[in-house]
């Protein structure tokens, strides 16, 4: 049989040598004496690579089953062999040893999530963390068609990131809103003169605001300056059918004043695993690392702060604190929950979120969500304080939890319910049951 294999590696060899190689001639048992005249063509050996490749490859066929195949199936071992030690040639050509290259096509840990993803609150479209914004500003755009008021509104409060600045904004035009509606017999207080300092400083140049005069019912004109001869200046005014209307005004003007931005909502990307013992093992990709250019400049303050005390003497307390603010360089964190029948819930989360938006996560997908239940921390710490940050209480940017029931309770509840009905029921819901995946 070995002299089989050997004869079939040869041949092997010979045809995926490259153009113009010469392969050295396999060593065999002679059959007979070979003719004086017959001399055979010199090869080249092989690398050290496809050796070590084929040589890999004949030692696993040689440990298998040698069970007697029969004559008629000759043929198809033969072309089974010769694929798997042309496939073994080709990768020991790419340099990478055969084991490696196995485990990297059967054994490739798989991301434990595809990224950070949001919804927006506007078309409940769900879109990844760096398109969120360009959703938003074309949800938004597209809701001038419908309420041009409330769109430039969101544009003012969204777009604008200066929230002092907003404000000031915000009160400034709400104030020319209020004049006319308590003066609308008055002229002066219907035109705003674009070049007017105020309004330069505080309203022109924020994003929206001018879409907001439109839609409420200004119009632009040229108007000449009183006292000025000739000269003219560009005014806002307002249209006289908006004179019989103030109640709109007054509604639009409360509107602005209680607006607030508009935020694309972190989509939670809930999913349900069967028991598996890589439920402790994370793949996160890049969406949980990186870091804004505020958060950038934050940290390269953070690093010279901490060269700046590495001479000084850090009480217990100090180091706490700065490990805590080293938990705060994660925006996001990835949380698995463990049930006491092995499903794992999973969900993604800010890190700077309370304890208590997971315990509600994990409510929400009970079926029956009055149960009562414990969360316990990496070492079973419970997590009692549910007002606490994540990134205070070690959970970032991944952890795996555990869920444990109210003994006294469930004593209840077991002794309610049929033992075998018990043994069926899970506590997740059985939509999410449905969903459930296999952890790689």
């Amino acid at each position: 049989m070995r002299k089989f294999f050997q004869e079939i590696k040869a041949d092997i060899k010979f045809k995926t040598a490259g153009p113009g190689q010469k392969l050295s001639e396999p060593s065999r048992a002679p059959k007979e004496k070979p003719k004086a005249e017959v001399t055979p063509k010199p090869r080249q050996a092989p690398t050290d690579e496809a050796q070590r490749a084929a040589a890999a490859a004949l030692a696993r066929l040689e440990l298998k089953p040698k069970g007697k195949a029969p004559c008629s199936s000759q043929e198809a071992i033969k072309n089974q062999v010769r694929k798997e030690l042309m496939a073994e040639a080709a990768a020991s050509e790419k340099g990478l040893p055969v084991e490696e290259k196995e485990q990297e096509e059967e054994g490739a840990a798989a991301p434990s999530v595809s990224g950070v993803y949001f919804i927006c609150p506007l078309t409940g479209a769900v879109v990844r963390k760096e398109q969120k914004e360009k959703q938003l500003r074309e949800a938004i755009q597209a809701y001038f068609a419908v309420d041009p008021v409330a769109a430039s509104i969101m544009e003012i409060q969204t777009f604008n990131k200066d929230r002092e600045k907003v404000r000031v904004c915000v009160e400034t035009m709400a104030k020319y809103l209020d004049n006319i509606c308590l003066h609308p017999e008055e002229e002066k207080y219907r035109k705003i003169k674009l070049q007017n300092k105020v309004f330069q400083e505080r309203i022109s140049c924020l994003e929206g605001t001018h879409k907001f005069f439109q839609a409420v019912g200004f119009e632009t004109k040229t108007l000449p300056v009183p006292g000025q001869g000739k000269n003219s200046e560009e005014f806002y005014v307002l249209k006289e059918e908006m004179l019989g209307r103030l109640e709109e005004l007054k509604s639009r003007r409360e509107q602005l004043l209680s607006s607030e931005p508009l935020r694309a909502q972190l989509h939670r990307g809930l999913a349900v695993f069967r028991p598996s013992p890589a439920a402790a093992r994370f793949e996160l990709p890049h969406d949980f690392f990186s870091l804004s250019a505020e958060e950038l400049r934050r940290e390269q303050r953070l690093r010279t702060e901490a060269v700046e005390k590495a001479s000084m003497l850090r009480t217990r307390a100090m180091r706490e604190k700065e490990e805590q603010r080293e938990m705060r360089r994660y925006n996001y964190t990835l949380l698995r929950v463990r049930f006491p029948d092995g499903y794992i819930l999973q969900g993604t989360f800010y890190a700077r979120e309370p304890v208590s938006v997971l315990y509600s996560f994990v409510r929400e997908a009970l079926r029956d969500d009055w149960l009562p239940f414990e969360l316990l921390g990496p070492g079973g710490l419970k997590l009692t304080d549910e007002n606490l940050a994540f990134n205070e209480c070690g959970l970032v940017p991944s952890a795996l939890l555990s869920l444990a029931w109210d003994s006294s309770l469930m004593a209840d509840v077991e002794a309610a319910v049929q033992e075998e009905e018990q043994e069926q029921r899970s506590p997740l819901r059985p939509e999410l049951l449905a969903r459930a995946q296999s952890l790689s």
